[in-house]
């Protein structure tokens, strides 16, 4: 993708995932989200969902990225916003970091409150059983970081009754 530093490490599943992230996602706990950054065209302004989204929480920088119909990728402290997206020379739009989100922009000064791993189990069988999204729970609002079949999308409030919360204590 051209993003310097981005170095991403699939796993699939919940435990997996749990595994190599669980507790320094509960350390987020407490912290204030401060800013956030996705990549979007300079040309139409379009978010690029297949990019890693980055919540800073004071500091420690939290990336997350879904691909195909089951992976997940967190990083820490990685990806540089700052350096220009490379590789995109001969294709006609220009992906570059963005500071702008309104589904994010809301939740940016609030403290996180909880942190958890939401594993995707609906009752009838479907595509996407098993994914894993990871859930940031503040005071006025809550924010999925959810897999779209191959791509992010990012879900606010209530999650849907059929995903399975892995709440993160400390």
């Amino acid at each position: 993708m051209g993003i310097s530093g981005f170095e991403p490490s699939f796993l699939v599943g919940i435990e997996a995932a749990r595994q190599a992230h669980a507790s320094r996602l509960a350390t987020l706990v407490g912290r204030r989200l401060t800013g956030f950054a996705l990549v979007r065209f300079v040309e139409n302004g379009d978010w690029f969902a297949d990019c890693p989204v980055l919540l800073d929480f004071d500091g420690l920088q939290v990336e997350v990225c879904h691909s195909k119909l089951d992976e997940l990728s967190i990083g820490w402290n990685t990806i540089d916003t700052a350096a220009t997206i490379t590789g995109w020379e001969s294709f006609e739009l220009t992906p570059q970091w963005s500071h702008s989100d309104e589904h994010l922009e809301p939740f940016v000064g609030q403290e996180l409150r909880e942190v958890a791993l939401l594993e995707w189990r609906p009752a009838e069988h479907d595509l996407a059983a098993g994914t894993v999204a990871v859930e940031f729970a503040f005071i006025e609002g809550c924010l999925r970081i959810v897999n779209g079949l191959d791509e992010n999308r990012i879900e606010i409030g209530a999650a849907q009754p059929d995903y399975i919360r892995h709440r993160l204590g400390r």
